[in-house]
């Protein structure tokens, strides 16, 4: 499978043009390194517009994978915690050429909004004072409040489709807004919820499948509804133990060089073992773990404020890549503002500690499809979430509400209750969110409207 052929297909992303051929021939691992760089490069849209893009691509285009072979990774994916449109490209490539194949494409849908990001930070925290700079960001926020919100709308249209859903969205929004739980608390609570629901209310916790895709056949794939699982993708508990060992590592080494040069309680460590545990509970998306995000990194540990984590959250809507690397704006600010390796430093010190999140939060996701996909591989079975996952996803409905309540407060009473109330920005808030609900405009099409409404704002203002 990993031969290279003369007249390989080509890399480049286009407009799917399904056709009926005898079959695709065989892709080689550096004509797939050139289709995931070329992915990372331009994955915009969140997890739906990813993996829609991967669908179109894969699946319709280059026929790499059958529909039915795509749904089944797709489905695996989305019962993992973690960014579900890495884990599938990972997932894709580890099935197509082995271990490195699988890292190769994971890495690759990550590195280029890694980069993006770490110069967007930059050039936030040195120049975020300037006139139109600030302006930029001004009218940003507003339009992060409308995507928040939208996503709570996107994600409870797909979830809550009864009674006892939406009581575990309601509960979970209290716990956090009244009761001010712990994220963690919240998904254990609901998990808990959701396995006495199957066992004794299993028709409130049965959900079909979360993807639409196409089912048109585009003809045969390279890898088809038929075709043998290779052999490397066979479960094997020796390859399981190598994989768990090898995973343990590659978290244990950084974590204890940490620990053993700057001691537990820096900054730098501290971020490692924050962002391992924050890796773990992002069910339902990156909008789901950002209330964990924000009640550690600004609340208990004072990384950032949270007016630079909704800048963040802008930032990272406007880059490729996983939405969840808004982690990697919340390391570059943590370590630039604590000036981990002293005042001369700064920009290394952000883009290591950038770079040390990102390490921690994307380990795990490597490591489920490398120790899971074997399992999966050997079943052929359509996997469907089970009943405590949809508890846990219909109560981050709850908690998305929360975070976009919180955002919408620190916008429009910027100095608290006490303060002036912004009519400016409620009302670029209230154009977002139309555009978003009424008109279904483009997140980055919102985006780029509200800044450059918030740059002419700025300039009538100093006049």
């Amino acid at each position: 499978m990993a031969s290279t052929p003369p007249g390989a297909p080509t890399t480049t992303l286009s407009t799917p043009t399904p056709t009926v051929a005898a079959g695709p021939q065989a892709v080689s691992f550096w004509h797939a390194f050139v289709f995931w760089l070329k992915l990372g490069c331009v994955s915009f849209g969140g997890p739906a517009g990813q993996i829609a893009l991967m669908h179109q691509e894969l699946v319709q285009r280059r026929r790499w994978m059958s529909e039915k072979r795509f749904l089944h990774a797709l489905n695996y994916c989305m019962l993992l915690p973690g960014p579900e449109a890495q884990q599938l490209a990972t997932y894709i490539g580890w099935l197509m050429h082995r271990t490195w194949g699988g890292v190769v494409a994971g890495a690759l849908f990550v590195l280029p909004s890694l980069f993006i990001l770490v110069g967007l930070s930059w050039v936030y925290l040195a120049y975020g004072d300037v006139g139109w700079v600030a302006g930029m960001l001004y009218g940003i926020k507003p339009a992060v409040a409308a995507i928040v919100l939208q996503a709570a709308h996107r994600i409870g249209a797909r979830v809550l489709h009864n009674s006892a859903l939406w009581a575990l969205a309601g509960a979970a929004f209290v716990a956090m807004f009244a009761l001010q739980l712990p994220f963690p608390l919240i998904v254990l609570g609901a998990a808990a919820a959701g396995w006495a629901g199957g066992r004794w209310a299993p028709h409130y916790f049965q959900s079909g499948s979360s993807h639409g895709a196409a089912k048109a056949s585009s003809g045969p794939a390279l890898i088809d509804d038929d075709t043998p699982t290779p052999a490397h993708a066979l479960f094997r508990w020796h390859r399981l133990a190598v994989v768990a060992l090898c995973g343990a590592l590659l978290w244990a080494l950084p974590m204890g060089m940490l620990t053993l040069h700057y001691g537990w309680a820096h900054p730098l460590t501290q971020m490692g073992w924050f962002f391992t545990k924050a890796a773990l509970l992002t069910f339902g998306g990156a909008y789901a773990v950002l209330p964990y995000v924000y009640q550690g990194a600004v609340g208990h540990y004072g990384w950032l404020t949270p007016a630079q984590m909704m800048d963040g959250l802008a930032l990272g809507e406007t880059t490729p890549g996983p939405l969840i690397m808004v982690v990697a704006f919340v390391g570059f600010v943590g370590g630039y503002v604590k000036a981990v390796f002293g005042p001369e430093q700064l920009f290394l010190a952000g883009a290591v500690a950038a770079t040390l999140v990102t390490w921690f939060t994307f380990l795990p996701s490597f490591l489920f499809i490398l120790a899971g996909g074997p399992l999966v591989e050997t079943t052929h079975n359509k996997l469907t979430f089970t009943a405590p996952l949809t508890a846990i996803t219909a109560a981050v409905v709850g908690v998305i509400v929360n975070l976009a309540m919180f955002f919408a407060y620190h916008l429009l009473w910027p100095q608290g209750f006490a303060g002036a109330f912004d009519a400016v920005a409620a009302g670029l808030a209230l154009a977002a969110a139309v555009a978003l609900f009424r008109y279904k405009r483009n997140v980055i099409h919102v985006i780029a409207a509200c800044a450059l409404a918030g740059v002419a704002i700025s300039v009538v203002q100093a006049q």
